[in-house]
This record gives structure tokens, sequence and C-alpha cells, in this order.
């Protein structure tokens, strides 16, 4: 699928307007949104420092129901679920990974990881990563070994890049990563679809809204994007990648508690 490009594209004008009224949905005081554009885009990209406080959950967010998986290609969930599917993808920066686990550890934030072998943060970041997946908190998803464009590989090959980084996650976190692929740059086709499938990886997992921040973007730009695409039965696509993301993760923090969003795994959401 070709879409990714073309979203990135029409989000990256709205993420720089929302930055402001995320961070003032964060304020106890302030209303939920406010429509004018940001006034001080460099301040709002100061990069926060990666020892500020996490925010603790201040309330519980309510239990579901499974549904069924569904068919073909997944970019939402089921009607009615009263939060979101934090995905992040790739680990390129260990930081990064290691924010991550951290803000998860101590806010309770229910994630899902999309990696790729290939990158030493996740090695590096096992052994703290082992009880939360354990625990069904974070859940670990078949994002290839080295994340390269499936629709112009060989079937044989296709196949090869899932299976490597399946006997990865089998044996760095003890888990199956099975239904669950998210091709990188969600390409994906008919054929592609096909050889995941022949390995088992029957459900291309994409997304409904994105953090734009693959790229080097700020801490500010990212909350802004996440302003517009925190809504409850939204996928939203992250990155563990560049260190806006670690400035960004209080904010957004702060920004699922004040909607009363809760956080799920795709476990939490379907039963297999």
């Amino acid at each position: 699928m070709d879409h990714r490009t073309t979203r990135r594209t029409l989000l990256a004008g709205a993420g720089a307007l929302l930055a402001t009224s995320a961070l003032s949905a964060c304020s106890p005081t302030a209303p939920r949104r406010v429509s004018e554009p940001s006034r001080s885009p460099i301040a709002l990209d100061t990069p926060t420092a990666v020892a500020t406080p996490m925010p603790s959950p201040t309330w519980t967010p309510p239990s579901i129901t499974r549904k069924p998986l569904p068919t073909g290609t997944v970019t939402g969930l089921p009607e009615g679920t009263p939060g979101i599917a934090w995905t992040v993808d790739d680990g390129v920066s260990s930081e990064v990974v290691g924010a991550y686990v951290r803000f998860a550890r101590e806010t309770g934030t229910r994630l899902t990881f999309f990696v790729n072998g290939v990158r030493p943060s996740w090695t590096e970041h096992a052994a703290a990563l082992r009880p939360l997946v354990a625990s069904g908190q974070v859940q670990i998803g078949n994002h290839t070994w080295d994340h390269p464009a499936l629709t112009g590989m060989s079937n044989q090959a296709i196949e090869d890049e899932l299976t490597r980084n399946h006997e990865f996650i089998e044996r760095t976190f003890g888990v199956d990563a099975r239904p669950y692929f998210r091709p990188p740059y969600g390409y994906h086709d008919a054929r592609v679809d096909a050889a995941a499938a022949r390995v088992g990886y029957t459900t291309p997992l994409l997304w409904y809204g994105t953090l734009a921040d693959s790229g080097d973007i700020g801490a500010g730009q990212i909350v802004g994007f996440a302003d517009q695409w925190f809504t409850a039965g939204r996928i939203v696509i992250g990155h563990a990648n560049h260190p806006g993301t670690i400035g960004a993760l209080p904010r957004l923090g702060c920004l699922l508690r004040q909607r009363r969003l809760g956080t799920y795994t795709l476990d939490d959401v379907f039963a297999r």
C-alpha cells in the first residue's frame, strides 16, 4: 500500500498548527482544544530532558471484551473501543527504546512494538522488556528483520525477512508474534500478503493516525500530531528513532489522561 507517504504529506502542515492545542489540553484548567495555531514553535520544539518525571496514571481505563480478529488488513480498532492502540516501529535509537520502556513501566501505558531485529536496541533492552511482555502490557509484532520495501522483493525473500525476525522475537522475548506483521513503509499488496501468510503472518497491521516521528522532528510537533490522532478507536503509529520522541512522551501521557483514553495492545482488543 502506498498511502503512507501521502498521509504523512497531508499531515505535515497540520502537526505544526496543533502543537500548542495539545499542550493546552494537558493543562487541567485549559479547554480540550484550542483552534489558534502556535505562535512560538521554537519553544515548543525544545526537547524535554530525559530525566523529566513521567506522568503517573490517575485513572483506570475501562476493560473491554475482545472481538474476533477481522480478515485482511487492519487499520483501526472495533467501533466503541474507548481508547487507542499505540504502536511503535523500528527501534533505530536505543535511547528512545529505553525511554519507551521506562514510560510504559512508570505509567502503565500498554504498547505494541513492531521490531526490526537488526536493531541492537531490542537486544540491549530485552531484559527490561521481558517482564512487560510476559505480563501482556507490551506486545511484540513483526516489522521484518531489516525494514525493506517488501513489494520490491521476491516471494522467498519476503518469507525470509519475516521468518528471520520471527525467530529473533521468539529467541529474545519468548513469544510468537503471529499473526500480525507491519509492512515497512506500509507497502504491501496481494502477493506480499500471500507470502507473509505462508509463514503464519496473516494480518497486515497498518494504522489510522501517526506521530510522524520516523524522521527527526521536534517534541512539540509530535505532540501536535498526537492532539489530532489520539482519539478513540485509532491505531496510531509512532517510532523509536529520534530524540524528539523522548521529550514528547510525558506530554503524550498527559494527553491520554486528559481525554480519558485507554491504551490497548492488539491482543487486548482482538481474539486470535
